[in-house]
């Protein structure tokens, strides 16, 4: 049985899809009932628990052979680190609990870098509590995920203008559509259980991209010109705080300057990379008004 914590966002989604189109047994662990029904439709047994409800976790986990998981950033925690590491703690003492055959946590870009950069930092941490575990783990680490863009498509519509917190907008980064990270993450899952306690696996998309790109990309899905324009750095704190915690924007304002550093946030030198097939255009395409 592969079992996957937050089924229902988009990268678990991917891979139960992936690992059911296998025809292999998926247990999928959501918070929500509401959101049951998709994936009872491609047969998943569905469980329900909270992340903070370590016992209902183990309960889901039990008999798995492998987990997934996911460290969702909260949007409106007043202490967002203390959230997730609130969070972390509670999945790992469900996975000592329950010990599956393996573990993947899927990660982040960056996690390996040993300042504090905000939210990859969390992730380092996130890595470092999972490696106390007794079983082997597997730490897929995403790339900025393309759907990310999609929150800027109004903005960009509005005014032709796309808000980029990229500096400059020509630098490229690493990108990976969700998709494609669900269904790495069944791919990696379904391999012969490694003889090594830890692999480390990058996925980002088929080419790097600059915010520069994404506007092109969006030209092209609305048939007019989108231009990328920076935000001034200054005013990112408070943009930001228009749809998340202060707590929750400090964490990516802290990764953008990463980002913008040049190198920090990117594949761990000497790390395996694999790379997605999905590209911008195609990625953000269900986001762009018919």
């Amino acid at each position: 049985m592969f079992v996957i914590l937050g089924a229902a966002g988009k990268v678990g989604t991917s891979t139960a899809s992936a690992l059911r189109a296998e025809g292999l047994p998926v247990r999928a662990v959501l918070r929500d009932p509401a959101k049951a029904g998709p994936l009872q439709a491609i047969g998943c047994d569905v469980a329900f628990a909270d992340l903070r409800d370590t016992a209902a976790l183990g309960a889901a986990l039990a008999e798995a052979e492998a987990v997934q998981i996911i460290l969702p950033p909260p949007l409106k925690a007043e202490d967002a680190r203390a959230e997730m590491r609130a969070l972390t703690e509670s999945m790992a003492e469900a996975l000592a609990r329950a010990r599956p055959k393996r573990v993947l946590a899927i990660s982040d870009y960056g996690a390996h870098v040993p300042e504090d950069i905000g939210m990859p930092t969390v992730f380092r941490l996130f890595e470092e509590r999972l490696r106390r575990l007794d079983m082997p783990k597997i730490f897929l680490r995403s790339a900025e995920h393309m759907e990310g863009w999609a929150r800027s498509i109004p903005a960009a519509i509005a005014t032709g203008a796309l808000p980029s917190l990229h500096h400059p907008v020509e630098r490229t980064f690493a990108a990976v559509s969700t998709g494609d990270v669900g269904r790495m993450a069944a791919d990696v899952l379904r391999r012969p259980v490694a003889e090594t306690s830890e692999q480390i696996v990058h996925i980002e998309g088929p080419r790097r991209y600059s915010a520069s790109d994404v506007a092109v990309a969006l030209s092209q899905l609305l048939g007019r010109t989108i231009t990328a324009q920076a935000v001034p750095r200054g005013v990112w704190q408070e943009a930001l705080e228009r749809a998340l915690s202060a707590s929750t924007a400090r964490l990516l304002v802290d990764l953008y300057d990463a980002h913008n550093k040049g190198d920090l946030i990117d594949v761990e030198p000497g790390g395996e990379v694999r790379y997605g097939t999905t590209g911008l255009v195609e990625a953000l395409r269900p986001f762009v008004p018919a």
